[in-house]
């Protein structure tokens, strides 16, 4: 079970809601993935364009959590008036926070993100700040009382997957707060690698809807982060230098 505040979800996966290239088959790649956790940038939805599919007008509110961004801001006072615009429009009081520091690599600015977690913390806001994997920026953010935190994997949309397993393995062993796995995930065995360090979910977009097949990629990694997250309660071998015959050398006979 996945616990954020007062929130329990049974899905690990969060998914994301851009960049599909239909609306049927974000519909389905939303049903099928079993997320219970849809993010979406509130800057780059028009909900009031009734001409234009809105999948927040065919959601069932009772099945999925709304965890709108702040995609966009580019200081913590955009950040703090675009998660109250989502909050003002009765979407949710959950927010990712998400505040780019760099127009190239769209990493995030570590001063401006805690700024923003702290100001979103004291309006009673439930905040999940978007971070690179500075092991030290995500015990600062935890201290500072944020509800999960999500370290990118790799740049977003870049599909690299994990390229630093040991600051990530840090940040998990450090937080007390649900650690997401954010921004990166190119395929199925990066989500179950994110999984397999002890990661408590991951959040993908661009990996589904950029997908050949965004549905079945859906499928996949909602199965990928279920076998992740069993391998690692169930504790993986050690790893060693030599081999290790699987059975035993005694009783053969001769």
């Amino acid at each position: 079970m996945l616990q954020i505040a007062d929130k329990s979800f049974t899905s690990r996966l969060l998914l994301g809601t851009g960049k599909y290239p239909s609306f049927e088959e974000q519909k389905e790649a939303v049903n099928i993935s079993d997320a219970e956790i849809l993010t979406f940038a509130v800057r780059r939805m028009d909900i009031f364009e009734a001409s234009q599919p809105n999948l927040l007008e065919q959601l069932d509110l009772n099945r999925y959590s709304l965890l709108p961004n702040t995609a966009g801001a580019k200081t913590a006072e955009e950040a703090v008036r675009i998660a109250k615009l989502a909050k003002a429009s009765g979407l949710c009081d959950m927010v990712k926070v998400e505040v780019i520091g760099c127009n190239k690599t769209l990493l995030p600015d570590p001063v401006e993100t805690l700024r923003a977690a702290e100001i979103l913390l004291d309006e009673g806001f439930i905040v999940l700040p978007y971070t690179s994997d500075d092991v030290v920026l995500a015990k600062r953010l935890v201290d500072l009382g944020v509800h999960a935190i999500m370290p990118g994997a790799s740049p977003i949309g870049s599909g690299k997957g994990i390229i630093n397993p040991f600051n990530l393995r840090v940040i998990i062993e450090q937080s007390n707060v649900p650690v997401i796995v954010d921004a990166g995930i190119g395929s199925p065995k990066d989500a179950a690698y994110a999984m397999e360090l002890g990661a408590d979910g991951v959040l993908l977009n661009t990996a589904v809807s950029g997908a050949a097949d965004p549905v079945r990629m859906a499928h996949a990694m909602k199965l990928a982060i279920e076998a992740g997250r069993l391998g690692f309660e169930a504790g993986r071998i050690p790893e060693k230098n030599y081999a290790e015959a699987s059975s035993p050398g005694e009783g053969l006979f001769t």
